[in-house]
């Protein structure tokens, strides 16, 4: 693994744990050139379907722009870290068990969208108003209204 800061090729794991969900491996490393320490994520590489774009271009699943998204979203709610890296990681577990070699890029939103809905509402109201491109204040107040309706309904 190469060094981030320097660049060194040899380094030392110094501590290694798995995520809740036992998935991923994180491993704090030691650089033998410079004795920086630096982090690491080792996950199994799974087949991910490919993302057919709302305009036909088709790019590879990235759960880093999920989590991006989700992080936009959640900026400044209580939601932690953790939480946000959960939804990334259930909706490309979801992905991959569904084992199609394409979907949408509207329905991983869909999914997203699923899981912030149960996780914060505001931070479902801000990902909806972005991913479904909200046009006016109608389509948001549409949107919450909704979300009340159900809130009610329980």
């Amino acid at each position: 693994m190469k060094c981030p800061y320097c660049g060194h090729l040899e380094n030392k794991v110094i501590d290694s744990r798995l995520s809740v969900t036992g998935e991923v491996t994180r491993r704090r490393r030691e650089c033998d050139g410079c004795q920086r320490r630096y982090t690491t994520y080792e996950r199994v590489e799974d087949l991910l379907p490919t993302i057919v774009k709302r305009d036909g271009r088709r790019e590879l699943f990235d759960r880093r722009k999920v989590i991006h998204g989700v992080r936009q979203a959640c900026s400044k709610r209580p939601v932690s870290l953790e939480q946000i890296d959960g939804i990334a990681e259930s909706v490309e577990r979801e992905l991959q068990e569904a084992g199609e070699r394409e979907v949408t890029s509207t329905h991983v939103g869909e999914k997203v969208m699923e899981k912030l809905r149960g996780l914060d509402q505001v931070a479902y109201v801000r990902f909806a108003s972005v991913y479904r491109k909200f046009r006016d204040i109608e389509d948001f107040a549409q949107e919450v209204a909704k979300l009340v309706t159900e809130r009610s309904s329980q």
